[in-house]
């Protein structure tokens, strides 16, 4: 597994930058700090930037803006709601600044959401600074709990679910025992007999090997495993990955009522989108075989 990616350093006055295994940089330009505090997990910033408008930044990593998070939140969430076989009940391990809750809740069909978020401090710093992440925290149907995710789902007492996402930060500090074999078994546990997976796997440009890495634990506890394909663009690699994991999903099986609602409003996911990011470049297609 590579390494993580190094801390952002404020550098040239007003540019953060953050720096993956001292190869490759990518900064963006700052008016302010707007938040900033120690939690008893990590450090969380919270800064206002010029292109991007807000970002959240964790233990010195970039983790969303508002100008650019819908790239990112769309691709983990849509193509799992417009297929999945049911969308009743629905878990999210993480998904502290609300846009993975959001973009859930835009389905009627979903009658509850559970989501465990280690650290409040993150919820409330979002809620406060990047209000259009946060927008689903008063819908009825959402439950926060703040706890351990990996604890949760370890748990025998709280139901099954039809889908379940995984919503983490890089393979680090809270977020390490969230990519591997254990807390995927514990998640399929968790699924309905036709439940889904759905879970952000990393860059396969700069972390290839975590990427394959994960594709091949996941192919070990569940039947189906599906790969795709986005941009990210607050990320230094800009391409992205998520993925479907079941035993019985199509992830290709697009229920058309669902996306038309998604699309009035999407500002990325639309059907096309959706089948043109499971096509897998010929690179990774020749790894994975192997």
């Amino acid at each position: 597994m590579p390494a993580p990616r190094a801390a952002i350093r404020l550098s040239m006055g007003s540019w953060y930058y953050e720096t993956f295994e001292n190869k490759t940089r990518y900064g963006v330009m700052i008016r302010d700090v707007l938040f900033s505090a120690k939690s008893d997990f990590q450090k969380i910033e919270i800064l206002d930037t010029v292109h991007y408008g807000p970002v959240l930044v964790i233990d010195g990593i970039f983790m969303t803006g508002e100008k650019e998070e819908h790239f990112y939140h769309e691709m983990l969430v849509q193509p799992a709601m417009t297929t999945a076989a049911h969308m009743a009940r629905v878990l999210i391990i993480g998904g502290g600044d609300g846009g993975t809750a959001r973009e859930i809740l835009r389905h009627s069909g979903v009658q509850s959401v559970v989501i465990v978020e280690i650290d409040p401090v993150v919820v409330e710093a979002c809620r406060a600074h990047m209000p259009t992440l946060a927008t689903a925290w008063s819908d009825p149907r959402l439950e926060l709990i703040i706890g351990d995710g990996i604890a949760y789902v370890k748990r025998k007492d709280v139901g099954s679910f039809d889908i379940i996402f995984l919503d983490g930060c890089d393979p680090v500090g809270p977020s390490e025992g969230l990519f591997n074999a254990e807390f995927y078994a514990d998640c399929k546990r968790l699924l309905t007999s036709d439940g889904v997976f759905a879970l952000q796997t990393g860059s396969p440009i700069l972390q290839q090997e975590l990427f394959v890495d994960t594709m091949r634990t996941l192919k070990e506890i569940f039947q189906r495993v599906a790969p795709y394909f986005g941009p990210a663009p607050l990320y230094a690699s800009d391409q992205w990955s998520w993925t479907l994991a079941s035993d019985r999903h199509e992830h290709l099986a697009i229920v058309d009522e669902r996306a038309k609602l998604v699309e009035k409003t999407a500002r990325y996911y639309n059907r096309d989108i959706h089948r043109a990011a499971f096509a897998v470049p010929n690179n990774l297609k020749k790894i994975l075989e192997r």
